[in-house]
């Protein structure tokens, strides 16, 4: 059995280049006239592994980068880089049909498996025999979609309702995040710095959340506005997602509140997406032409980069979907002979 869609990973972006490496710096050049330090450019590299259909970049930490391919067979595999293709590691563990990582942070990945007809959150440590299954008593299916700190955090499903769940390292560390003021389910996406973000459902729609640790701590991010809202990702003192207002999609950004919001969404385009952050850098991608562009932000719309200009001329789209403290960016970039986990490093 193959992993369902609504549990593959979430939408995600390409990398752009920074406006400026630092404001002292720039003052420095301007009081000495010699102008703004030139913008960040990035070195493109396929992750691609020859022997995939096709390939998926999900996360970015500490050199490490996650995600899933496949080889054509309607089944997806775990899979581990290091920074170049021929880097690739099979996380896929015995005894599952199929499986993504969906995080990876301080040596440890995160994602789901398929097996007896049922997904279950695991968690790596760099090989498929390290795996450890987060699945939990009382759960009909799991999956974990982020990891930080020691922490994993993604959504199990028990009575027909989803839980957004955070673990510590193992099945019988679970805290069931959910809160009674969101009967419609809730699922926890992204974790950093003991905080974790996802979205939760009441009234019908979908609403930003976010969680210091357990269900009580609940803040909702939901912004004026928005008729829904969903937060993917959490750095720091900021967090990222999306809006939908007037039928469109925004990228969003946060820093703890719902009035705290900043609509990312960039001028140019018809929708936009955030799902990254770190360091004060927000990646996800946006609509333009037609077609989808990883972007970069520096936490205002009009401080957007399309990363898609540092793709090779193959590729018509692109996502960017994480960002580490370093400034790396991974995604997928998709073309005429498929989609190519990439990243992009920053000169």
């Amino acid at each position: 059995m193959s992993i369902p869609s609504c549990l593959r990973p979430l939408r995600g972006g390409s990398p752009c280049p920074r406006a400026w490496r630092g404001l002292g710096l720039g003052l420095a050049l301007v009081l000495l006239g010699g102008g703004p330090p030139a913008a960040a450019q990035y070195t493109f590299i396929d992750l691609h592994p020859s022997a995939l259909t096709d390939s998926y970049a999900n996360g970015v930490s500490d050199g490490q980068q996650a995600g899933f391919g496949d080889t054509g067979d309607a089944f997806f595999y775990a899979l581990l880089w290091t920074g170049s293709a021929d880097s690739v590691v099979d996380l896929h563990p015995s005894g599952f049909d199929a499986s993504i990582a969906t995080g990876v942070s301080g040596g440890q990945q995160v994602g789901q498996g398929s097996t007896g007809g049922h997904n279950h959150a695991l968690l790596w440590t760099g090989r498929a025999d390290s795996v450890v299954d987060l699945h939990p008593s009382g759960f009909t299916d799991s999956l974990a979609s982020g990891v930080s700190g020691g922490q994993q955090v993604g959504r199990g499903f028990t009575g027909g309702q989803s839980h957004a769940l955070l673990w510590t390292g193992s099945a019988g560390s679970v805290v069931d995040l959910h809160s009674s003021g969101f009967p419609g389910g809730s699922v926890a996406i992204g974790v950093s710095n003991g905080q974790q973000v996802g979205d939760g459902t009441t009234g019908g729609h979908n609403h930003a959340l976010l969680w210091t640790g357990s269900a009580d701590s609940v803040v909702d991010l939901h912004p004026s506005g928005f008729d829904a809202s969903t937060a993917t990702g959490v750095s720091a003192d900021q967090q990222v997602g999306r809006g939908f207002t007037g039928g469109q999609s925004h990228a969003l950004l946060w820093t703890g509140s719902a009035d705290s919001v900043v609509d990312l969404h960039p001028s140019g385009f018809t929708n936009s997406f955030a799902g990254g952050v770190s360091g004060g850098q927000q990646v996800g991608d946006g609509t333009t032409g037609g077609h989808n562009h990883a972007l970069l932000w520096t936490g205002s719309a009009d401080s957007v980069v399309d990363l898609h200009t540092f793709l090779p001329p193959e590729f018509t789209e692109s996502q960017a979907t994480g960002i580490d403290a370093d400034g790396n960016i991974v995604g997928r970039a998709s073309g005429r002979d498929g989609d190519h986990a990439f990243l992009l490093i920053p000169d």
